[in-house]
């Protein structure tokens, strides 16, 4: 149905889609300790991202460009939720990152047949999922250089209905990008540490790039949990099955990490 799904309406449900989800990186961690044996920390955080780019969600459909600010996005939203984990062994390290979103939009379009026009109701939702593993090629107690490769598993459904006129479009992918991943920890002071962390990969193996750069602050409140704000910018650009996406987001961040 190309009616509904060539509004502006839906290129907003993608684009605050993606702001939201598709950036499915890791908050990093807020600290490392010289222990023993087994080591795991849970991290849920948010993330409140800008949006610039271009989106096309279908093949027959014209790009829409757009530059959006978080406020906008968050309008949108009817739900997310971002958690990430960590375990390590002596210097190996293996971590794990889970996105959710959904948001929708209601909206009145004049049809050829209606010019009074029909309420169109769009929802998209997403979903990510991210499992790596490296080795610690730094392992002191104030710095740390971790080396890690894996993959990352995309979803993204977007739908347009018009109850009263009985039409209705759906587009859904699913896409895995190989990516690689560096994180860098300095630990400036005992209970303060700073983390840069940065990833890239698609390689046309999903999309074609796929990139972010984090920075946090991080502070220990007890030995098991800490407090995380930051920045991040995220890339991403991804052109198969007739869905274009070339995106750039940023903003900032937050998160509580409980180590055990």
């Amino acid at each position: 149905m190309t009616a509904s799904t060539d509004h502006p309406a839906s290129s907003r449900l993608l684009s605050a889609a993606a702001a939201l989800a598709l950036g499915a990186g890791l908050l990093p961690a807020a600290g490392a300790q010289a222990q023993e044996g087994w080591r795991f920390q849970i991290t849920p955080y948010a993330w409140a991202p800008s949006l610039s780019g271009n989106i096309r969600p279908r093949p027959a459909l014209p790009t829409a460009s757009f530059d959006r600010p978080f406020s906008d996005i968050l309008e949108n939203l009817d739900g997310a939720f971002f958690l990430s984990g960590t375990a390590r062994y002596d210097r190996f390290v293996v971590f794990g990152d889970f996105t959710w979103s959904a948001v929708s939009e209601q909206d009145r379009i004049a049809l050829p047949f209606a010019p009074f026009g029909f309420d169109v109701h769009g929802q998209v939702r997403q979903l990510s999922a991210t499992l790596a593993a490296g080795y610690s090629v730094v392992d002191t107690p104030d710095v740390t250089l971790d080396l890690m490769g894996g993959a990352r598993l995309w979803y993204l459904d977007a739908s347009v209905n018009i109850q009263a006129a009985g039409l209705a479009a759906k587009q859904s992918d699913t896409w895995l990008d190989p990516v690689v991943a560096a994180r860098a920890r300095w630990q400036f002071a005992p209970d303060w540490s700073v983390i840069g962390y940065a990833d890239f990969g698609g390689f046309g193996a999903g999309s074609q790039l796929t990139w972010q750069a984090v920075g946090t602050l991080n502070y220990r409140v007890t030995d098991h949990v800490f407090v995380s704000a930051g920045y991040r910018h995220m890339g991403l650009d991804y052109d198969r099955g007739g869905m274009r996406l070339d995106i750039d987001m940023s903003g900032p961040l937050a998160g509580v990490t409980y180590r055990f």
